[in-house]
């Protein structure tokens, strides 16, 4: 059962916290719900009300989601720094260099599909030829081996990127001997 507040010049209600802090309110209460922000005590009236803890765990959520860091990942630090401190840093640490890790792999996954996508856009032919080389690669199947295509989560976009490339290639052949001549 929740405790009833006091009401104090320290307490917040959840608007006021949701201004301090620049996390919607709505965003506040599913943390509540989620358990990853503790439920508030409310006062007599029912009303929630929070104080600096609560600001300061729900300004860190949001900071850690600014960076991309997941709910279980904020979680898991949340509860590392709840702990006594014997090797926080080090747990942290580890957190967050799993964390880089997953932001380098999409950074190069997005820089492949760059380089696909720009190759795609400059082969196309600004609308001059029939059909449309660009729609074609992004309609056509990666695998033409006739077998069941391999899901996009299944496969790295590295490889995804290379296969639509391949691809690109095949379609914008094919145009081109329907090109009347």
């Amino acid at each position: 059962m929740n405790s009833v507040a006091p009401i104090s010049l320290e307490t917040l209600s959840i608007g006021e916290l949701s201004r301090s802090t620049g996390v919607n309110i709505e965003t506040i209460r599913y943390y509540e719900r989620i358990k990853i922000l503790p439920t508030p005590p409310r006062t007599s009236s029912g009303r929630r009300v929070y104080g600096p803890p609560e600001i300061r765990s729900l300004t860190f959520i949001r900071r850690s989601r600014e960076l991309g860091f997941t709910l279980d990942e904020i979680r898991a630090l949340l509860a590392i720094s709840a702990e006594d401190g014997n090797n926080t840093c080090g747990e942290v640490r580890q957190v967050a260099a799993r964390h880089l890790a997953d932001i380098r792999a999409k950074i190069a996954d997005l820089r492949a599909m760059a380089r696909v996508l720009s190759d795609a856009v400059q082969r196309c032919d600004a609308g001059e030829m029939p059909g449309c080389p660009l729609i074609d690669t992004l309609s056509t199947p990666f695998s033409t081996s006739g077998g069941r295509q391999p899901t996009p989560k299944s496969l790295r976009r590295d490889q995804m990127a290379k296969r639509l490339a391949g691809t690109h290639i095949l379609t914008l052949r094919r145009t081109i001997r329907r090109m009347p001549k």
